[in-house]
């Protein structure tokens, strides 16, 4: 059993306080010493642990310095556990955690960013290498040659996927829920009595589709197409392996964020049905591949802060995508706890460490339902995450840094249950209106991109006219009239930032537009940098005739663009350096680069090999 299950994982730094997210095999809570300019730091420490199995204990520490930190200096953190045996454990542990000729884990702090990197959509089972090792490559070579460091890592939606799994990762999760004694529950309305049922049940491994919820079909139609009288209500055309329970969800992160589980991990083949031995075997090879560069993303994420939001696959395909699917999902008792059980994987793991404040009174709730022998009030506290309305944060930078809420606070269609929720409702879009006004730049993180490609929401729209929204996944800002109108006049507003970035994803393939408002003299400078996935993938035949048409139909001088919601802008896609058209598709990490001191605004895409290409600005900007 290790020491350390998961992190430590650098969460929220500010000038004067930082915060450290990581999982124990025991319940105490290590101490937290730091250090900068050689001298230790006096700082007001405190830790709060979330008790989610019997040998798997989340922390969050926090310290708050009385001085300070000084900015772009490496601040050294130590962590200190009581038991003797336990510090030596983890001592040796921490050791492949450290770059050369460090003796400690560090961090850098500050306030006006330079290098920002980001990515999305992290599939472990996808057969490609993971572009979030090369985080660890940019920190190591940063802090061997003692130059600067990447400020900041956004991670922009779909860290996990817990409606797509690998059968050999389901069969990890399982070992892990074992081995670290991971509460289970009760499952009202399923066909199972008991979340432990899981792994032994005939259709525990690829296929859950028959364990999952259905609802009755509502039309003669409904029952001709799904062939029976009732129909699927979670949408994901790949839920064979859908995770159901909290104690899956919590061992799904454990084991994304850090190698030490996968130790302890066997493969068992031969317990898979025979008509699905296939797909496990080559399931088990790409997940083998994604292990093996587990120790670089553990590495990095104890060195660089790290920020997240989430997207869909976060919970579940086409979560909160129309009416008529929030009203299915919420209306079924196992459907409701299985998008509470992800929601509350999501704040334990992900959300408390972006804005610990604000998730202060749901981390209380959360300790009142996880407690030493089990969960107890389990549907109390899915209530509460469901209610939460502050999933939004901001970071007090220069510029600063609006990250978006685009999955709970939709603005529900009217005049249809099959049309797509815009991605934020008008309260939602003028909080942040009001945050954003005024300012000289911001940069805003959209889990999907803002501007999209306007040949494939074409598509969409034509699918959504004919009701079925759900099968294009029709999820994008344009999509809702009152949200597309009211986004695109904050653009238009005269105190919109002069300067403005947006950083998105979601879309499994990598674009840069640069748009400017027709007909005004002092358009803001709007760059849209979409970076997709780091695990992740468009079929490669696919995009390369989505770009063609895109470019055929939507080019600047095509007079399609005058039937478009952003008529009024100019949309300009900057060519990769490499790659064929405006879409590069690639496993990849975006890199961000700004200066105080020029507008000019750099994108480059870091691949999973090493490689770069870089999205290069027209010359007249």
């Amino acid at each position: 059993m290790p020491a350390v299950i998961a992190g430590p994982i650098v969460r929220r730094v500010t000038q004067s306080a930082c915060h450290i997210w990581l999982v124990t095999s025991e319940a105490t809570a290590p101490t937290f010493t730091l250090t900068q300019h050689e001298l230790q730091l006096t700082a007001e420490v405190t830790s709060t642990c979330v008790q989610v199995g019997e040998h798997a204990f989340i922390h969050l520490l926090s310290a708050t310095v009385d001085e300070s930190f000084t900015a772009n200096i490496p601040i050294y953190y130590q962590l200190n556990f009581a038991a003797t045996e336990y510090q030596e454990k983890w001592q040796q542990e921490q050791a492949d955690l450290l770059y050369a000729n460090q003796t400690s884990l560090s961090f850098c702090w500050t306030n006006k960013p330079e290098t920002i990197l980001h990515g999305s959509c992290r599939k472990p089972h996808f057969d490609s290498d993971d572009a979030l090792a090369q985080v660890d490559n940019l920190l190591d070579s940063a802090i061997a040659s003692n130059s600067p460091r990447p400020d900041v890592l956004m991670m922009t939606g779909d860290q996990v996927y817990t409606d797509d799994v690998a059968g050999p990762t389901l069969q990890a999760i399982h070992q892990t829920i074992a081995l670290l004694g991971l509460f289970e529950e009760p499952l009202d309305g399923a066909v199972l009595d008991n979340s432990a049922e899981l792994p032994t049940h005939p259709h525990g491994f690829y296929e859950r589709e028959q364990l999952l919820p259905q609802t009755e079909t509502n039309t003669a139609l409904s029952s001709l197409f799904f062939g029976a009288k009732r129909k699927p209500i979670f949408t994901s055309v790949n839920a064979q392996n859908h995770l159901i329970s909290c104690a899956e969800v919590m061992a799904m992160y454990f084991l994304v964020w850090s190698p030490a589980l996968w130790r302890n991990v066997t493969f068992h083949v031969n317990d898979i049905a025979a008509q699905h031995k296939d797909t496990f075997e080559k399931e088990q090879s790409a997940i083998e591949g994604f292990v093996s560069k587990l120790p670089k993303v553990r590495r990095a994420l104890a060195h660089i802060p790290v920020y997240m939001i989430f997207d869909d696959h976060d919970v579940t395909d086409d979560w909160n995508l129309t009416r008529g699917w929030e009203q299915e999902v919420y209306g079924n008792p196992f459907s409701k706890r299985m998008i509470g059980n992800a929601l509350t994987g999501y704040l334990l793991c992900q959300g408390w460490g972006n804005a610990p404040q604000k998730c202060a009174p749901l981390i209380a709730k959360a300790g009142e339902t996880f407690t030493e022998s089990g969960m107890v009030k389990q549907d109390e506290l899915i209530d509460q995450l469901l209610d939460f309305e502050h999933w939004n944060y901001r970071l007090d930078t220069t510029p600063p840094i609006e990250v978006l809420d685009t999955r709970t606070r939709r603005w529900r269609s009217e005049s249809s249950m099959k049309k797509p929720s815009g991605l934020m409702d008008w309260e939602a879009l003028c909080d942040f209106q009001h945050n954003i006004i005024g300012k000289d730049a911001v940069i805003v993180v959209s889990a999907a991109p803002i501007y999209g490609v306007k040949f494939i929401e074409a598509i969409q729209k034509i699918f959504t006219f004919f009701g079925k929204a759900l099968t294009v996944d029709a999820e994008n800002w344009m999509a809702h009239k009152g949200t597309a109108n009211v986004m695109l006049n904050i653009f238009r507003h005269y105190k919109t930032p002069p300067e403005f970035i947006i950083l998105s994803g979601d879309v499994h393939y990598s674009f840069v537009y640069d748009v400017r408002l027709r007909f005004r003299r002092n358009s803001p400078h709007i760059t849209q940098f979409t970076c997709s996935g780091l695990k992740n993938a468009f079929p490669d035949g696919l995009i390369r005739w989505l770009d063609r048409l895109n470019r055929v139909f939507y080019g600047p001088k095509s007079v399609l663009n005058v039937f478009t919601r952003r008529r009024n802008m100019s949309v300009t896609a900057r060519e990769p350096s490499s790659g064929y058209g405006e879409l590069y598709n690639g496993c990849a990490i975006g890199i961000l680069q700004i200066s105080q001191n020029s507008t000019v605004v750099g994108c480059k895409a870091l691949l999973s090999n090493g490689k770069e290409v870089e999205f290069p600005p027209l010359k007249d900007d």
